[in-house]
């Protein structure tokens, strides 16, 4: 995995929340490499380990920076390359909910869907030591957001914070994670129809269909 000190690589698979940073991604607009890994060999071979110990995706590195941790990388890349315009700046106000909302995406978002998914969710008399409460109360939370004054998170502003949080909707609209409502479709429907977001799905698709004709 060698690779000089400028190029920014990614490590991903396409079957994985690597398709959320290759969306990031494509929506900076900078050149990058990628680099495949397969579950089981690669993604824990010791080289890969040496990038990220979880030996998991997607991963990027650049300039001497590793970040791991899909929320992480959305939101290094909008900060690494601010001329893509994808996070508000410190001094912005809306830097406080476009930090709120994706530590919301990552935290009790992500955790109330994976419990309902495997049949774990906190029983009611328990739910005040989860972190998500209950799963409804995350769901009802989540509309409150995307519910807020225009066609994204942030209002009129599109942000890594619909990258990384609309991500989530998309997938629990096509995985039946998430309920299927009215204000979720519509705003899945933007998001899927935005050129990087296309860009993005025919990237990772292709390399599903090259692995399944034996190509990669």
């Amino acid at each position: 995995m060698n690779q000089s000190a400028g190029d920014l690589v990614f490590y991903t698979n396409p079957m994985s929340r690597g398709r959320i940073a290759r969306w990031m991604l494509e929506e900076i607009g900078q050149p990058y490499r990628t680099v495949v890994l397969d579950y089981g060999t690669t993604m824990k071979a010791p080289d890969y380990l040496a990038i990220n110990p979880m030996g998991k995706v997607p991963a990027v590195t650049w300039r001497g920076v590793t970040v791991t941790e899909c929320a992480a990388v959305c939101a290094w890349l909008a900060d690494a390359f601010p001329e893509a315009g994808l996070a508000p700046a410190l001094e912005d106000p809306a830097r406080g909910p476009y930090l709120r909302w994706m530590f919301f995406g990552a935290g009790p978002l992500e955790a109330a869907v994976t419990a309902k998914a495997l049949g774990l969710l906190a029983p009611a008399d328990k739910a005040a030591m989860a972190g998500y409460g209950s799963f409804e109360q995350v769901v009802d939370a989540l509309e409150t957001i995307v519910s807020g004054a225009g066609p994204w998170l942030l209002g009129d502003r599109f942000s890594a914070l619909d990258v990384y949080l609309g991500s989530q909707i998309v997938w629990g609209l096509q995985f039946k994670s998430l309920p299927d409502r009215d204000i979720f479709k519509g705003y899945a429907g933007r998001l899927l129809q935005r050129p990087a977001a296309i860009r993005a799905r025919e990237i990772d698709d292709a390399l599903i269909a090259a692995k399944a004709d034996g190509v990669a």
